[in-house]
């Protein structure tokens, strides 16, 4: 019996030193506000009586739900048109609907500038015109967009293909047309699958920080920055704490709809999808082009844009430099290091908690925590609750597996629930101890599982932004954070800097993905988990 609990005794002492006990001193500095920095206390209902407060969290509202619909009305044609249509490069678009998820956010708010920014290569010329968007809310929006327009499509695409096939054509053989069997059949099939993905838009964008900080600006910032404005600028724990506790209550309630949903769709039926079928007439190849061209204006142009920023800055302006510069170096040094041992950390984690807590639902809903609490709140709650240990390397890099580590669970979790059970004990017969049946028989069948899980890790850690804010030291600056800095600074050479530097770190995010990956073609059905 004292064996058995080892396994699990890993994932759930550090879920509740670096999450549970976090969280809670934060709902205690949100309940009590004014205690810790001796400022006046504030009243529960404070953030809706403050004009400025009830804007930012009103705000976060809105830029979610309308990023909520805005993924739905583009979203769902391109889905359609990827689950009914057989075209070439159609495995392609596919597959490349998993780079969103490998992306840095950083390097996406990076993206949106080099296209629609000032010097962008749309924003340019229209700031030429005199439409100026830099202080509209065109720029969050569309950085929102560019995450999750990708995650509403995937989720279309399986949810179609869960639609039976033989109720679609007897619908069209009694008269139904195109339109009226879409909205009576494939509809209702689609809509809770489609809810479900909502719902991820929603917590992505209303828990948002980086795009946020890059392309809110002044006035569209949502609530996570202003949380952490008021943390490290103005040093109003209390507001921050009241603010963050309204922030973590509202995400739990969009969360609760989603585990709500997601376990409507735990079982889905079996039934014989709809063949794809190859664009006849030149409506339905305008139909193909429109969508494609849609995603790449979403979800490909802000990558292209800072491909081409980096190569100009490099080759025509004064970007060249900061690749050798010695904080370059350091910052690269740093974010290596960090991400190597948050991966290993995270694999070690993610292991434990699949192997020990297959069995029950609850243990299993655990690894879905550090999604539902924003990297802003775990680290101003962990910046609370631990005071002298908040700059130190343990703290950091516990935050960083924090993030990384349910992507290593869900992977391994989904390749044991498919496991056949009788190699393991057929090896356990021929007289293989547990650690030998784990070596040669569940390992190498879970191996997929596990790279794919770790890639997606090792995205997660390379990106991080948030919690490197709060908890780093001046001599741990990583990429992102350098990014931030030089984006800090006027004129045209530190906007240069910026560019390369956020190229260098999507190569840097997408050759470990593949590095760790492999060649393993599945990878992109893990794109709707992530």
């Amino acid at each position: 019996m004292s064996r058995r609990w080892l396994l699990p005794a890993l994932p759930l002492v550090f879920l509740a030193v670096v999450l549970v006990a976090p969280v809670l001193r934060l709902l205690a500095e949100g309940l009590a506000p004014g205690a810790a920095d001796g400022a006046e206390p504030l009243r529960w209902l404070d953030v809706w009586q403050d004009d400025y407060l009830r804007w930012r969290v009103l705000w976060s509202f809105a830029q979610a739900g309308i990023t909520c619909a805005l993924a739905l009305l583009l979203g769902l044609p391109c889905a359609w048109v990827l689950a009914r249509r057989e075209f070439p490069g159609r495995a392609l678009v596919l597959r490349l609907l998993m780079l969103p998820f490998v992306v840095p956010t950083l390097v996406a708010a990076m993206g949106v500038l080099a296209l629609w920014g000032p010097r962008g290569l749309i924003g340019g010329p229209l700031a030429d015109a005199g439409v100026e968007l830099t202080d509209t809310p065109w720029l969050l929006l569309y950085g929102n967009l560019f995450f999750n327009l990708c995650l509403v499509v995937r989720a279309g695409v399986d949810a179609l293909e869960q639609v039976g096939a033989q109720r679609l054509a007897a619908a069209r053989t009694l008269g139904a047309t195109p339109w009226r069997a879409f909205w009576r059949i494939e509809w209702p099939a689609i809509a809770p699958w489609l809810a479900s993905a909502l719902c991820l838009v929603f917590l992505y964008c209303f828990a948002g920080f980086g795009l946020a900080l890059v392309l809110g600006g002044q006035r569209y910032a949502t609530a996570e920055v202003e949380i952490y404005t008021l943390v490290a600028h103005e040093l109003e724990l209390g507001r921050a704490g009241v603010l963050a506790v309204w922030m973590m209550a509202l995400t739990g309630a969009v969360a609760l709809a989603y585990a709500w949903l997601e376990r409507r769709l735990a079982a889905p039926a079996r039934v014989a999808p709809v063949p794809r079928q190859r664009p006849a007439t030149a409506l339905q190849w305008l139909g193909v082009a429109g969508a494609m061209g849609l995603l790449v204006l979403v979800c490909v142009a802000p990558l292209a844009a800072i491909l081409w920023h980096a190569a100009s800055a490099l080759f025509v302006g004064q970007g060249a430099a900061v690749l050798t510069d010695a904080d370059t170096l350091a910052a690269l040094g740093n974010t290596l290091r960090f991400s190597v041992l948050a991966v290993v950390f995270a694999t070690a984690l993610g292991l434990s908690h699949a192997f020990a807590l297959q069995s029950s639902v609850t243990w299993r809903a655990l690894a879905f925590l550090p999604f539902v609490v924003s990297p802003v709140s775990v680290a101003f709650g962990l910046l609370l609750l631990y005071p002298d240990w908040s700059a130190s390397l343990p703290v950091l890099l516990a935050a960083y597996a924090l993030l990384a580590w349910p992507f290593v669970t869900k992977s391994v979790t989904a390749a044991l629930d498919g496991l056949p059970v009788h190699c393991a004990q057929a090896a356990a017969t021929l007289g293989a101890t547990p650690w030998r049946v784990f070596r040669r028989v569940t390992l190498p069948m879970i191996a997929p599982a596990l790279r794919r899980g770790m890639a997606f890790a090792a995205a997660t850690a390379l990106g991080e932004f948030a919690v490197t804010l709060f908890l780093s030291r001046p001599e741990w600056t990583t990429l992102t954070t350098l990014i931030h800095q030089h984006l800090g600074r006027p004129g045209a050479a530190p906007l240069d800097a910026a560019f390369v530097l956020a190229a260098l770190l999507m190569a840097l995010a997408l050759l470990a993905f593949l590095l760790i990956e492999g060649r393993d073609r599945r990878a992109g059905d893990n794109a709707r988990h992530a």
